[in-house]
C-alpha cells in the first residue's frame, strides 16, 4: 500500500496525520506542495525524501530551510512545531483518531430557494466536487467566523450567521465539520479563489442532490433547507 493514503499504522506526527486525512501518499503530497508554491510563489522545496523524513519525526524545525517551514505553515495553516510534533491520543470514538485536530467550518448559505455550492479543483479520491464553502477552524476561532470569512473569501458573497446545524465526522474525508446555516447579505457569487475552486452557482435546493450525493449531505442540513424552503415560499 503507499505511504499515506489508507495507511493504518500508528501516526508518528501531526504532519502524517494530516497528509493522512487528504488522501494523499507521501509522494502525491511533495507533488501537491510543489505546485502549492509554484501558485503562491513560495520558494520552499519538498522532495517525497524529504517529507518521508519528516512525517517520521527525524527531523527538527531547526533543521529546516525557513522557506520549506513558510511553505509547510501555509499549506496546512498551522505551526511548525505543532505539524512535527506527536499527535495526542483521543479516548473513545475511533473515528475520530485521524480527525480530532482538523475541524471545518460549513456554511450553508441560502437566498430566497436558491443555496451557495462551490466545485473543488481537481479530484482527491474522494469522491467530492461540488460541496458548501468551507474553511479550517483554527485554535481560538469561531466556527461561525470561519464559515462567514471562507464563504466570502471563495465567493464573493456577505453573509450571516442564522443558526448551528450541528457537527458530525464526515463519512467520507473523516474530518469533524460543524454546520452552520447562513442567511445571504449582499454580493454577487463569483469564483474568487481560483486555486481551489473551478466554480461557483447559486442552486435551487430541491436540485442539491445533482450536485452532492444525497448520503453525503448531513440530515439536519438537507431539514434546514427544506423548512427555510417552505418559509420562503409561504413568505411570497
Amino acid at each position: 500500500m503507499p505511504e499515506g493514503v489508507g495507511a493504518t499504522g500508528p501516526l508518528r506526527t501531526v504532519l502524517e496525520q494530516r497528509i493522512r486525512e487528504r488522501r494523499q501518499t507521501f509522494e502525491e503530497f511533495a507533488e501537491y506542495a510543489e505546485t502549492f508554491a509554484r501558485e503562491h510563489d513560495e520558494p520552499g522545496t519538498l522532495s517525497h525524501r524529504h517529507v518521508q523524513r519528516l512525517v517520521a519525526g527525524r527531523m527538527s524545525a531547526e533543521s529546516l530551510r525557513p522557506a520549506t517551514v513558510r511553505l509547510l505553515e501555509r499549506i496546512f495553516e498551522t505551526g511548525i512545531d505543532e505539524l512535527l510534533s506527536a499527535p495526542h491520543e483521543v479516548s473513545g470514538n475511533p473515528q475520530f483518531q485521524l480527525s480530532y485536530a482538523l475541524r471545518v467550518a460549513v456554511a450553508v448559505v441560502v437566498r430566497d430557494s436558491k443555496v451557495l455550492v462551490v466545485c473543488r479543483r481537481g479530484d482527491d479520491g474522494n469522491g467530492i466536487s461540488w460541496q458548501f464553502p468551507a474553511g479550517i477552524v483554527k485554535p481560538g476561532m469561531s466556527a461561525e467566523t470561519v464559515a462567514i470569512r471562507e464563504t466570502l473569501g471563495e465567493t464573493g458573497v456577505h453573509c450571516s450567521v442564522a443558526r448551528k446545524l450541528g457537527s458530525r465526522v464526515h463519512p467520507v474525508t473523516n474530518v469533524v465539520c460543524e454546520y452552520i446555516l447562513c442567511d445571504y447579505l449582499t454580493g454577487d457569487a463569483q469564483n474568487v479563489d481560483v486555486v481551489e475552486n473551478v466554480g461557483v452557482a447559486w442552486i435551487d435546493r430541491d436540485q442539491l442532490g445533482r450536485f452532492i450525493p444525497a448520503d453525503q449531505v448531513y440530515p439536519p442540513v438537507l431539514e434546514a433547507l427544506r423548512l427555510t424552503s417552505l418559509l420562503a415560499s409561504s413568505a411570497s
